[in-house]
């Protein structure tokens, strides 16, 4: 039978640690504090309660896109089969990753900005007053000066 998934939020606390194995599989391995809150109504706010430990563990591209992508201090959403749990700390094994966008922003390579919105911005000229064009006679309601000429070509 298989363990049972779960979902857990939480931050990265520390570095992670990628390795591979012989065969030249890659296996990440970091830690996760969750800090569950709870309502405290003669307070009227919310408190934090004792955090909870995770060592988790990731293969494959998994494990090389965590090890690209986690810092200490992210915080992620993880996707895992509980596997032990040892040391007050409860181990996962990872089946999917995401980094929370709560508290920043992520970019992904095909939504980075292009190198032309890193170039400097130059400000554009300043607009010129437009000279009021009076009609070729000076009489306001007179056709223009192109109107005339065009028309004594015969429109051509």
């Amino acid at each position: 039978m298989a363990p049972p998934v779960t979902h857990v939020t939480g931050t990265v606390a520390g570095g992670v640690e990628v390795r591979f194995t012989q065969d030249g599989i890659a296996v990440c391995r970091f830690r996760l504090t969750e800090t569950p809150t709870q309502w405290d109504a003669t307070a009227q706010k919310w408190r934090d309660l004792e955090p909870i430990l995770y060592i988790c563990t990731a293969w494959r591209d998994l494990a090389s896109n965590a090890a690209e992508s986690l810092v200490d201090g992210v915080s992620v959403l993880v996707k895992g089969r509980i596997t032990g749990v040892k040391d007050d700390s409860i181990y996962l094994s990872i089946d999917d990753l995401g980094i929370s966008l709560r508290r920043r922003i992520a970019y992904t390579e095909t939504s980075l900005p292009s190198p032309i919105a890193a170039r400097p911005v130059t400000a554009p000229p300043a607009p010129q007053p437009a000279a009021a064009s009076l009609p070729a006679t000076g009489r306001p309601g007179s056709p223009p000066a192109w109107w005339e000429r065009e028309r004594s070509a015969n429109w051509s």
